[in-house]
């Protein structure tokens, strides 16, 4: 699901800063609450994002973190995104329960399902649809983004699906790795920066350490249950950052019942962005440009099969869009 919020991506200028502090090196965790956030189009969807936010913008190259369901179609409609543009980033879609149906401009007609991955390339410029099928009922899951860096963030369109196996992890439950590597496994789908990104289930009770790469950042996103990360405290819906610095990570299920999470994982990206809409470039003209092409050009290419018109781009705002990183 791909964000088509009016202004979605620049709410990381209008956050309020939240967290435990940011510095460097192994200590407590930086928690990082969510905020609901209206999703624009003809079903106006509701989602909590974690990322970006004011005192945090990246982790690794992650720039996106949306959280949805489980959300009852037959009450709410389920998911409906018109065609619409993105530029300079990867789309990272996964599921925890439904169906959804992927078209975008290279032509690709794809669904992605409970532990499969959708991840699509925007490069130099791509638009999609997304809905969820008639055989939804319950939809629950991810949308994550990913920015490219400036040598490739005007490459071409792309897009991969996998399916990732379960693999066990040390003192019980299980990973499911779609990008980089965890727990002795290995994802093949390929990344413009080094990534990590897997869903963890822990039974009640249980506790597990991994093995990290401590030049890596990492985020966790609580899907279900209540956990230690490296010992701060996590609920549902929060997002935990630490910085780099770590070999091992322990996480602990304080629950009664399984927990279900998302490990995200990446060395600090080093470069400013700026994000509005569903564009990320490197300055307020890039957007500006990116919007213009979006109305009234060919940039991005046409969604075939959509039942539908696609999505008009939201007015730019009336101050002048700034690039942000993280500044830790």
């Amino acid at each position: 699901m791909s964000t088509v919020e009016n202004g979605a991506a620049n709410g990381a200028a209008n956050d309020a800063e939240n967290g435990t502090g940011n510095g460097a090196g192994p200590g407590p965790a930086e928690v990082l609450p969510p905020r609901d956030v209206p999703l624009g189009g003809p079903r106006a969807m509701t989602v909590r994002r974690t990322l970006p936010q004011r005192g945090r913008t990246l982790i690794g190259a992650w720039c996106f973190v949306d959280h949805y369901g489980p959300d009852d179609v037959a009450t709410t409609g389920g998911m409906d995104v018109a065609p619409h543009p993105h530029t300079g980033l990867q789309t990272v879609s996964w599921l925890f329960s439904g169906e959804i149906e992927h078209r975008d401009s290279l032509g690709v007609h794809a669904f992605v399902r409970p532990g499969e991955l959708n991840l699509m390339t925007a490069g130099h410029g791509i638009a999609h649809s997304e809905t969820s099928t008639a055989a939804t009922t319950v939809l629950h899951g991810v949308q994550l983004w990913v920015a490219l860096p400036d040598a490739h963030r005007h490459t071409a369109r792309d897009f991969h699906h996998h399916v990732p196996a379960p693999v066990p992890l040390p003192g019980g439950g299980e990973a499911r790795v779609f990008l980089g590597t965890l727990a002795g496994d290995t994802s093949p789908v390929p990344t413009f920066t080094p990534l990590l990104g897997a869903e963890l289930t822990l039974p009640a009770g249980a506790t597990t350490t991994l093995d990290i790469d401590p030049a890596f950042e990492h985020g966790l996103l609580v899907d279900q249950g209540d956990v230690l990360f490296a010992g701060t405290p996590l609920h549902p819906a929060d997002l935990g950052h630490l910085p780099p610095g770590r070999t091992a990570l322990t996480l602990t299920n304080t629950s009664a019942t399984p927990a279900r999470l998302i490990l995200l994982g990446g060395p600090p990206f080093g470069e400013d962005i700026v994000m509005w809409w569903n564009f990320i470039g490197r300055s307020g003209e890039e957007i500006v440009q990116a919007r213009l092409d979006w109305e009234e050009g060919d940039r991005f290419g046409e969604v075939q099969g959509y039942p539908g018109d696609r999505l008009p781009a939201p007015e730019l705002p009336n101050v002048t869009l700034k690039a942000r990183g993280n500044r830790d």
